[in-house]
């Protein structure tokens, strides 16, 4: 149920990255023409496109967290055996758990006291760029707490336990 709910949401975030980048692009082209082409521009495209990017980077983060897609480096973990190997899984889901907590914390006391504040060209609540902090370690958590359940229960397989990609080249699970 968990999976396929992260599944769905992250398919979401998926195409709400495509059409983010998309109008990104628009603006930013849009604003560029209409300066150099006719003097004007529009206001907000600057301030809604740093907004977006901001955005755009979270979601990506919930998304690469999801397909294990960060890297990492494997040296030590590499040559430990497979109880070595769960044992420091473990612990760093644990540890992102906890970073999970301290960012969501943060955002939540940065979402409220930039709620009754405006943006400069927008003129919307500026809690609504700092509540990205939330949706990340509310998504970001549940995708760490539901690897931390599968490590626990032994439901990961040993392919499973070194969660990084050393390159892009290197398929996941297969760690030279």
């Amino acid at each position: 149920m968990l999976n396929k709910l992260i599944n769905t949401y992250c398919k979401l975030l998926e195409y709400a990255m495509a059409l983010f980048l998309a109008l990104m692009v628009l603006m930013v082209f849009g604003n560029v023409v209409l300066r150099y082409g006719f003097n004007s521009g529009i206001t907000i495209s600057e301030e809604l496109s740093r907004w977006l990017f901001v955005w755009v980077t979270f979601m990506g983060a919930v998304v690469a967290l999801k397909e294990k897609g960060h890297l990492g480096t494997d040296m030590l973990i590499a040559r430990l055996g497979v109880q070595g190997k769960k044992l420091c899984l473990g612990l760093s889901l644990l540890l992102m758990l906890a970073l999970c907590g301290v960012l969501f914390k943060g955002a939540w006391e940065q979402t409220k006291i930039n709620a009754s504040s405006s943006s400069a060209a927008m003129e919307i609540s500026m809690g609504i760029f700092f509540s990205v902090g939330l949706m990340f370690a509310v998504l970001g958590g549940l995708i760490i707490a539901r690897d931390f359940y599968s490590l626990v229960t032994g439901q990961m397989s040993e392919a499973d336990l070194m969660a990084v990609r050393e390159s892009e080249d290197v398929p996941h699970g297969d760690h030279k």
